[in-house]
């Protein structure tokens, strides 16, 4: 299993979440890259055999605009078929930007890990272990 984890964060708690989804994933043998999205191009997510992307919520809860958002319309032809995670942060709301998100990545042909994975703020306590499980979760798909 080769898999890609590509994200953005703000503020460091969704590179957080990243790295703890890489370790859950790794635990079960995965080869896992991890990526900031300014390093990561089509063609990292084509390779892949499952990909999780991250982005915190912005403003009206939405993806971030200038890298992030523009990232994933480029890959989305590319996810038909793909084993797929979602995860980000997020301070206020009630994660109305995953729910679209993973409507959209579903919309793509995506095979999606469940409704993706929120965390409030810093990934702490519980949210430690349901970071690595749902990197275990998407590398046994």
């Amino acid at each position: 299993m080769n898999m890609l984890i590509v994200y953005w964060s703000g503020t460091g708690n969704t590179e957080a979440m990243a790295h703890l989804i890489e370790e859950g994933a790794a635990a079960t043998g995965a080869a896992v890259t991890v990526k900031e999205v300014s390093a990561a191009n089509p063609a990292d997510v084509e390779k892949a055999d499952a990909v999780a992307f991250g982005c915190s919520a912005m403003g009206d809860e939405i993806l971030e605009e200038d890298e992030f958002e523009p990232f994933m319309k480029s890959v989305m032809g590319k996810l038909n078929g793909k084993k797929t995670g979602l995860f980000g942060s997020y301070d206020w709301g009630d994660g109305e930007w995953m729910r679209q998100w993973a409507k959209d990545v579903r919309a793509a042909g995506a095979t999606l890990l469940n409704d993706g994975l929120i965390v409030n703020l810093e990934p702490v306590g519980n949210d430690v272990g349901r970071c690595k499980e749902f990197g275990k979760m998407l590398a046994e798909m």
